[in-house]
């Protein structure tokens, strides 16, 4: 492991591993000492298909020779080529292109006001979720459920109401009493919440919900989508359409963007003037988006995930099943967390130290998102290795 100090010039926002990554290759990173590390996080979900993956790396470098960057103010086939893509396995009708999730959970909560002030809502409001976790701009910390990363930034964004995450009755008796209620947003699985899975119909049961109301349900596949959960969304898994998606991280696999996916009579609360992206849709990177998309379904990725996601579940669960201290491993294809009864930040250094790099949420979640190119082989030893840091650490 090389120890490096910060560098003096980058603003000092994270809590940086003492390493200093140069190359990565299918689930692995190296190190400027060549010391080689499994990313059992994806690049915090991003790289689903590995770091460097050559067709990605092609497309990227033929994008590049051709065009990067030339405004939404003509029509751009190669981005339009991704919205059709998508339009085609989300169910939806049209995509609002960005560079974040956040950024498409902005262009979320505008179509939301726009819907709530054309039913003559004076101040719409959003319900949104304990434990969500939508992103750091200022409106979606506002949406986020957690103190620690809003704290200091008050005055927080108005117009979101929070209910309980997995209790769609809460929601339902709420909106029957508050009619600014326009729209419910919410993950479908809570990511940076600590990966927890809502009962079966939950989303049915929202979806129900808005279409009883004239609410829009929106939900949020920023760590979810592209295949991470076994299905290409996880809001297919109940077979619903939402009215609003929002899609970003493994979409690009490393190149930022961001989509906000939409029914048509909703994107045309949208029309030509009322919001816009300088970056957003850029022919290089939409042409690795559109790779990504094509491997995806190629390789068929979902089932890929369904099946690896399984067998690293079982070999967790086999592995830690004795350990008392640990209260629950989770899961949905390759989104897995490990839940403890004590704070585990502590491990995640001694992994490092071990050739793992993983992270925590909730303070006592170990969330895992490997590659969905890993092999049984690397899978198993992802579980090997966690599973043995875990119980050292547990009985140190």
């Amino acid at each position: 492991m090389t120890d490096t100090a910060s560098h003096s010039h980058v603003m000092n926002t994270y809590a940086r591993l003492p390493i200093s990554v140069v190359r990565g290759e299918g689930c692995y990173l190296y190190d400027l000492a060549g010391n080689r590390y499994f990313d059992s996080i994806s690049g915090i979900g991003v790289c689903s298909l590995g770091h460097s993956h050559p067709e990605i790396a092609s497309a990227i470098s033929e994008q590049a020779k051709t065009l990067v960057h030339a405004s939404n103010l003509a029509k751009l086939p190669v981005q339009e080529q991704l919205a059709d893509t998508l339009a085609r396995l989300s169910g939806l009708d049209a995509a609002f292109f960005c560079n974040s999730g956040a950024e498409a959970l902005e262009c979320a909560f505008k179509i939301a006001r726009r819907h709530g002030h054309a039913k003559g809502v004076v101040n719409p409001a959003i319900a949104v979720v304990s434990q969500s976790f939508h992103g750091r701009t200022l409106a979606c910390l506002s949406a986020t459920d957690s103190e620690k990363i809003q704290y200091g930034f008050a005055p927080l964004v108005e117009g979101f109401r929070r209910f309980p995450f997995g209790d769609a009755g809460s929601i339902a008796h709420a909106v029957k009493a508050d009619s600014s209620i326009c729209a419910i947003l919410c993950e479908p699985i809570l990511g940076e919440g600590g990966v927890v899975i809502p009962p079966p119909g939950y989303l049915a049961e929202l979806r129900r919900i808005a279409d009883q109301h004239g609410l829009l349900l929106m939900v949020d596949e920023v760590q979810t989508g592209i295949a991470k959960t076994g299905d290409f969304f996880a809001f297919h898994a109940e077979g619903i359409l939402p009215d609003v998606v929002s899609c970003a991280k493994a979409l690009g696999n490393g190149v930022p963007i961001g989509a906000c996916l939409a029914r048509q009579s909703v994107a045309q609360l949208l029309p030509p003037g009322s919001h816009g992206s300088t970056y957003g849709g850029n022919p290089l990177a939409c042409a690795a988006a559109n790779k990504v998309l094509e491997v995806i379904e190629r390789d068929e990725m979902c089932s890929v995930a369904q099946h690896s996601g399984a067998f690293l579940l079982e070999q967790l669960r086999s592995g830690l099943s004795a350990i008392d201290a640990v209260i629950e491993v989770r899961g949905r294809g390759m989104m897995i967390g490990v839940e403890l009864d004590r704070p585990a930040t502590g491990l995640v250094p001694i992994a490092l130290e071990s050739g793992l790099i993983m992270n925590v949420t909730r303070d006592k979640v170990i969330r895992l998102l490997p590659p969905l190119v890993a092999s049984r082989d690397e899978i198993s030893l992802l579980a090997d290795t966690l599973t043995s840091l875990v119980k050292s650490w547990l009985t140190e």
